[in-house]
């Protein structure tokens, strides 16, 4: 009996799931059945009081899950002196893939998967992954890590620690909207890996280790910083348009920041955030690469409608300058998404262990069959 493989695992249904769902073809993406452009409207904590708890709260409920998180978000000397003795020019996303592992070190109970102690390891993780980000910026510029606010939001927290000054809310407010765009989105590949660890009945911190791991690479976590490097690139807005049409006549050529692995139509999230990035222009006066994002959108709209084929922009094409006009340098775009998407890991984290199966799929075996040994003297 022949095989049906399923190359990446695409259209494989592996579990269920009750924290989000994600509809392709018509671009819709809801978190607990909240469409996620209406989610935009709440803080990131109620968003990831919703995503582990499966409903939003209301104030005496957020009012506690925030005071609950504002203790832990400081993170123990021993991992700010790894981060200080690292090389001054190794990736964040290496030293923060190091730094969440090392947290285990510094836990009195890493190791248990019952539901009470995977919950206290998820808000302390929360917390403590925008302290990691932005302890590596500042030690990597010879500025002394920020201990977190409790007053703060964690958007709030996050750039307050990066910079050492409170934030305006309007930028809390941007911080605010990409944490939550980012929060979740389905089975994508550091979920699924995450979720592969922990069926193993692995500790929580080396799940989310292995999440980070997955979340590095270009074709998931770093889509975002090849989109900045391509504007970077391009230079101005008069050379969108030929970069676009260049890039399109190259063999398998492909423009950053278009298409999706799930979405056929636009990337819901690209469209709240392409509001966003505008209204973060008029006010930065930062708007060279939005201005360039849009003539890029523009002419790919344009060629990608005589070619009869729909590939619209994705969350990573209008994050990036969202992300530059907020002062971020490329490198620290994917750390960031980490610092989002770790709702979602937990999320994901809580329903595995609650009832877990080991993943444990097939491979097609196509090799040689039937040789025979030789010991080493006769080969």
């Amino acid at each position: 009996m022949q095989e049906t493989i399923h190359r990446g695992l695409v259209g494989v249904v592996a579990d269920t799931t009750e924290i989000s769902f994600i509809d392709g073809d018509q671009g819709e993406l809801s978190y607990r059945g909240y469409d996620i452009s209406e989610l935009t409207e709440a803080s990131y904590e109620e968003v990831v009081y919703l995503l582990w708890n499966g409903e939003l709260p209301n104030a005496a409920e957020l009012s506690a899950f925030r005071d609950e998180l504002a203790p832990l978000g400081a993170l123990p000397f021993e991992i700010v002196d790894r981060l200080r003795c690292a090389r001054p020019d190794t990736e964040p996303m290496h030293l923060m893939r190091t730094a969440v592992s090392n947290l285990a070190c510094h836990d009195p109970n890493p190791d248990e998967v019952d539901a009470e102690n995977v919950r206290r390891i998820g808000h302390r993780l929360l917390v403590q992954f925008p302290t990691i980000v932005s302890t590596i910026e500042r030690l990597r510029h010879g500025l002394e890590p920020v201990d977190p606010d409790p007053e703060l939001s964690i958007a709030g927290n996050f750039l307050y620690t990066l910079t050492g000054e409170r934030p305006t809310e309007a930028a809390t407010h941007v911080m605010d909207v990409a944490l939550v765009l980012h929060a979740e989105h389905g089975s994508n590949a550091s979920t699924f890996t995450a979720r592969t660890a922990a069926s193993s009945l692995t500790d929580v911190y080396s799940a989310v280790t292995a999440g980070v791991g997955s979340l590095k690479g270009p074709l998931h976590g770093g889509a975002n910083e090849a989109v900045m490097r391509a504007l970077e690139e391009i230079g101005s807005v008069e050379n969108a348009e030929p970069y676009v049409m260049e890039t399109l006549a190259k063999p398998h050529g492909r423009v950053m920041g278009f298409g999706h692995r799930v979405y056929r139509v636009l990337d819901p999230r690209a469209a709240i955030l392409a509001r966003v990035a505008q209204k973060l222009a008029r006010e930065s006066g930062e708007s060279k690469y939005w201005e360039m994002s849009l003539e890029i959108a523009r002419v790919m709209e344009r060629e990608m409608a005589k070619r009869q084929r729909a590939v619209a922009p994705n969350v990573d094409f209008f994050s990036a300058s969202v992300y530059r006009m907020l002062g971020f340098p490329i490198d620290m775009y994917t750390p960031i998404f980490a610092v989002a998407r770790i709702s979602g890991w937990m999320a994901h984290l809580y329903e595995q262990y609650a009832d877990n199966r080991l993943v444990r799929p097939l491979l097609a075996y196509e090799g040689p069959k039937g040789k025979k040994f030789k010991p080493v003297s006769s080969r």
